[in-house]
């Protein structure tokens, strides 16, 4: 966590950041003695959290944050500290995380820290969720193919129509929603060479392509069932289990998904 202080008081600023040498969740935080300081810092830093004083000369903290949506700036969680109680309407209207009365306690400090942690990384795994599927184009190959020899013919196929992979005796079967074809491979470096493109082994003799998958179904005997795009289902054994924890490491609700 990133934090910058922005107090004109230089006592409230010392005992903030006393506050924040003492945490281990705060990796860099730094300190502006104003509004117009905290600009040029924000400019040119990213900070998750803005510990902020409302009431500074020249520019007050609430109008801090008006300028700083304006200008179109990453807006870090906010928690303002202030003197005056009825300062803590306006910090509500601005959509803050927190407020803080002073003079403050470390307990009441950290108590906002937290909740404001909380919300920086609630929102940053939703950014990167949202950005996922651009992150992955980048990361691959741009025009990934699969040779395969058919019929006397050299076939190109993308990795990414191929729903799952079974192995048949000496063979592999690379299954397409609308057809399949037959190589004469091992499942394990087929495993190793489909890996960068999503998919996942649930099987000693079958793979997945995650990017079809729709459900997880859990069933009595401990094994799991992945149901895919059209509705098949495909058997997960107990030995391949923990391959599904990447298909729910960006979730939406509490508790466990995935029993081990």
């Amino acid at each position: 966590m990133r934090v910058l202080i922005v107090d004109d008081e230089p006592l409230a600023q010392t005992a903030l950041a006393n506050i924040l040498s003492a945490r281990s969740d705060v990796e860099q935080f730094d300190s502006a003695n104003d509004a117009i300081e905290a600009l040029e810092k924000l400019a040119t830093h990213s900070y998750d959290v803005l510990l902020l004083d409302i009431n500074m000369l020249d520019l007050s903290g609430t109008e801090l944050v008006d300028q700083l949506r304006k200008r179109d700036f990453p807006l870090p969680s906010i928690v303002f500290v202030t003197a005056q109680v009825e300062h803590a309407i306006a910090a509500f209207e601005k959509h803050t995380v927190d407020y803080v009365l002073k003079p403050f306690s470390n307990e009441r400090i950290s108590e906002a820290l937290d909740r404001a942690s909380r919300r920086a990384k609630g929102e940053r795994a939703a950014q990167l969720i949202e950005a996922l599927p651009q992150l992955q184009k980048v990361s691959r190959p741009q025009y990934p193919r699969i040779a395969i020899k058919a019929e006397g013919r050299i076939l190109l196929i993308n990795p990414g129509d191929v729903v799952a992979v079974k192995a048949e005796g000496n063979y592999v079967l690379l299954q397409r929603e609308s057809d399949s074809y037959l190589l004469r491979e091992s499942i394990s470096v087929v495993a190793e060479k489909l890996k960068p493109y999503g998919f996942i082994r649930i099987h000693r003799s079958a793979l997945v392509n995650t990017s079809f998958v729709i459900e997880i179904k859990p069933y009595s005997t401990g094994k799991y069932g992945l149901r895919v795009k059209g509705g098949k289902e495909y058997l997960v054994t107990h030995g391949y289990k923990k391959n599904l924890k990447s298909l729910t490491e960006f979730r939406i609700g509490s508790g466990v998904f995935l029993a081990e």
